[in-house]
């Protein structure tokens, strides 16, 4: 069997805290993932997923390609990452333009209903384990000192804004 592909975006601060968001009508915080569409690149579809959960746009160059790596048994996760200044990314702007079906209510409601920076050793105690399983074996801190960005990259040279949602799509995680 295929396994499915979701590809997401890590958007970690000057102090190495984790932008996550929480799932509707779950106890869970994730990042801002979802599954690629038929034919999509997998930085396209991160990017996508980024706007589409948060309201955020970033410039794809500004990202550091983490790789793909087993999540569940029948998906990968492609990860992308990016330094941002928290000043930048305002938590009470961010909105999710998609959504899903609420397992009790069976009513449409947006896939995330909140946003959180987490540090990046207590994502174990807010994420599902696969993803905290993932997200611990990355090393983000030092990967992304590795990875030549140079510190914080600010949101305006990321090409980073808040931004209204545009019409609501059916998510997919």
């Amino acid at each position: 069997m295929a396994r499915v592909l979701s590809c997401g975006v890590l958007l970690v601060d000057e102090c190495d805290e984790l932008l996550l968001c929480h799932t509707t009508g779950t106890s869970r915080w994730d990042i801002p993932k979802g599954c690629s569409d038929e034919g999509e690149a997998p930085l396209r579809a991160a990017v996508r997923e980024l706007s589409e959960e948060t309201g955020l746009h970033i410039d794809p160059t500004a990202l550091v390609d983490l790789g793909e790596f087993a999540y569940l048994p029948a998906k990968q996760l492609h990860l992308f990452a990016c330094r941002v200044r928290r000043e930048d990314v305002d938590l009470s702007k961010l909105s999710c333009s998609t959504t899903c079906t609420h397992m009790r209510t069976g009513t449409q409601v947006p896939e995330v209903d909140a946003f959180d920076w987490k540090p990046l050793s207590e994502v174990p105690q807010w994420c599902g384990r696969n993803l905290a399983r993932v997200l611990g074996s990355l090393g983000l801190p030092s990967r992304l000192a590795r990875a030549a960005l140079g510190g914080v990259v600010s949101m305006d040279e990321a090409d980073v804004t808040s931004a209204p949602p545009s019409a609501a799509r059916a998510g997919t995680r």
